[in-house]
């Protein structure tokens, strides 16, 4: 009954639960500012993997150390609510103590209101997106200002959404809306959000696309050069051909689609794109191995015959986009800030 109280209150807009431990004295996490502006003054992209369980943070954490990334590790509320909110706080203690020499963020991904955000905060995480998007632009500013007001005051970054998506997120589905440069001008000054996510053509979930996509470059360029800020892709998984060929080799059903071509989300970076979010390539990842352990050594009933391939495949995706978005390389570039540090900054 007591887990289901913690995973139930994130969604609950009236739910007054909160964590007892101040957010200083959690888990030694950075900013997820500082990573950004790092990535836009290094000309480079980071990839936000998100998790839902301990194989995915093991993965995406060796993966960083491998390569010597900067690492942002997402959670959505429907990860909160799977993992029960503390699980998820400890095994990201664990995987920063293992690798102290990596700066690492935690991001709440898609936070829908101020107390999913209040509750992420609490439980250490050092970044937070909040997404109105799908209300009128004059709501959204104001959850936007309500959200960094709040959030500031604990150094925490936050992200914000203008336009709107494809595809659907969590529970909520939406029509391309390309994000309107002057828009993002008034919203960057009046909300003072620290990261943008905007709409330039992609979409959630695995089937994006009936062809390969073609994206608005040219707003990103027209946008980051109005807004100074760093800039976030939301839908940018890839689908891989081979992932999707891997799961229907062994028993799976994915019917053709396609993603965000890795060339499409390089020229973004270098247009100000500083944050690249990827969920579907890691999840296709650890089916595909999964499905393959289960076709090819049917007697395997051990779940570590299973989940070690299924984690060790998710590593790699994250060690192709940690290469590509060109994140590789740069963990050490600056020392690692604290949310105390940001606090005074605000």
């Amino acid at each position: 009954m007591a887990w289901n109280f913690f995973s139930n209150a994130i969604f609950n807009e009236s739910s007054s639960f909160r964590t007892t431990e101040s957010p200083k004295d959690q888990m030694p996490l950075v900013p997820l500012k500082q990573i950004l502006d790092n990535a836009i003054a290094g000309g480079y992209g980071v990839p936000a993997l998100n998790v839902n369980n301990m194989e995915a943070i093991q993965a995406i954490s060796a993966a960083a150390k491998k390569v010597k990334s900067p690492l942002i590790v997402q959670a959505s509320r429907g990860a909160l609510k799977y993992t029960n909110l503390i699980f998820l706080k400890h095994l990201m203690m664990a995987a920063s103590e293992e690798n102290p020499e990596i700066p690492m963020a935690l991001h709440l991904d898609h936070g829908d209101n101020i107390e999913s955000v209040k509750t992420a905060i609490d439980l250490g995480f050092t970044s937070v997106m909040i997404d109105a998007s799908h209300h009128s632009y004059e709501e959204n500013v104001r959850i936007t200002k309500e959200v960094v007001d709040y959030a500031h005051q604990f150094g925490v970054t936050v992200e914000a959404e203008l336009g709107t998506l494809g595809g659907i997120e969590e529970d909520i589905s939406g029509e391309v809306q390309l994000t309107d440069p002057d828009q993002a001008v008034d919203f960057v000054k009046t909300t003072g959000v620290d990261c943008l996510a905007v709409a330039i053509g992609t979409s959630h979930g695995a089937y994006k696309f009936k062809s390969e996509p073609k994206l608005a470059i040219d707003l990103v360029k027209t946008i980051s050069d109005r807004v100074h800020i760093p800039l976030v892709m939301h839908g940018s998984s890839s689908v891989p051909i081979e992932l999707r060929e891997q799961i229907n080799k062994y028993g799976g059903a994915m019917p053709d689609a396609c993603g965000v071509p890795i060339s499409a989300i390089q020229a973004a970076v270098k247009n100000g794109v500083a944050k690249i979010n990827v969920d579907t390539d890691l999840r296709m990842a650890m089916t595909g191995a999964i499905r393959k352990v289960f076709a090819e050594q049917p007697d395997k009933f051990d779940p570590r015959d299973y989940l070690r391939p299924g984690r060790d495949a998710i590593q790699a995706q994250a060690e192709i986009k940690m290469t590509a978005f060109g994140s590789a390389g740069h963990a050490g570039d600056y020392t690692p800030a604290t949310l105390e540090e940001y606090k005074a900054k605000y």
